[in-house]
């Protein structure tokens, strides 16, 4: 996994995002035809570092609710 992997991954998981308003990960990883966690929490970490998700608790302690920041 390099850099231009995790930024394309990235650009799908915010398209996902873009469609829903909010979705826990696991939807999240399904959503953005992504393949493992590792994927996952990659693409999360790119578009976090550039601010542009949220991320809330959900109803079970270990799940997350991830969803786009609103511009303004």
């Amino acid at each position: 996994m390099n850099t231009d992997t995790i930024g394309q991954m990235a650009g799908n998981v915010w398209a996902a995002l873009n469609e829903a308003e909010a979705l826990d990960t696991k939807q999240l990883k399904k959503n953005a035809k992504l393949k493992n966690d590792r994927e996952l929490y990659a693409a999360l970490g790119w578009l976090a570092r550039e601010g542009k998700v949220n991320f809330t608790a959900g109803n079970d302690s270990k799940e997350i609710i991830v969803s786009l920041v609103q511009s303004c």
